[in-house]
């Protein structure tokens, strides 16, 4: 088999593990944020990071232009004046954890994404979430790692390629989505 086909054997088999029942209580968990009127905050590095703002765009243009009910989501990636500056000042450990301080109330909700699951800077803002009260969704893969243990709510792509992982996480980031786009 060549490169990409196999590729896409691989991609496949990681889609149909994914736990849909675990999608779908994220949806309602998003649901009632959104009804709540409650924010949202998303996060990751690298890869997860753009996955990350591409997540915030779909939801806050997609999901809510020209409709009454709309979601306060922000990806705690997308100002680089604040993480460089918390990265160079104090340690990019704190980089999210830090902006939670600033916006996050309890009943909010956070998305976390890292594909390893021990980003550190990730698993501290889901340690500070959950010190406030706040929800916390994990996309992980491999194991789960730290977050995956700590988060309320891991969806886990559980395979050890980083890029399958990466991939799977963006379909679930467009399940979700999806569910508000296409909801009559």
């Amino acid at each position: 088999m060549n490169f990409t086909a196999n590729y896409k054997t691989e991609l496949l088999k990681a889609l149909e593990a994914l736990d849909l029942e675990r999608v779908e209580q994220a949806i309602q968990w998003f649901r009632e944020a959104r009804e709540a009127g409650r924010q949202i905050f998303v996060c990751g590095n690298g890869g997860s990071a753009s996955t990350a703002s591409h997540f915030a765009c779909d939801m806050v243009k997609g999901a809510g232009y020209q409709r009454e009910k709309r979601f306060r989501l922000m990806a705690l990636t997308d100002s680089l004046p604040t993480l460089t500056a918390y990265s160079n000042d104090v340690g990019y450990e704190v980089v999210f954890e830090e902006q939670l301080k600033n916006f996050a109330r309890p009943g909010d909700l956070v998305l976390a994404i890292s594909g390893s699951g021990n980003s550190p800077n990730v698993v501290r803002a889901i340690e500070y979430a959950h010190s406030i009260g706040c929800r916390s969704i994990a996309l992980t893969g491999r194991d789960g790692g730290k977050l995956g243990r700590l988060a309320q709510l891991n969806i886990q792509a559980g395979v050890p390629h980083m890029g399958r992982i990466e991939d799977a996480h963006m379909i679930v980031c467009h399940m979700i989505a999806y569910a508000f786009m296409e909801e009559q």
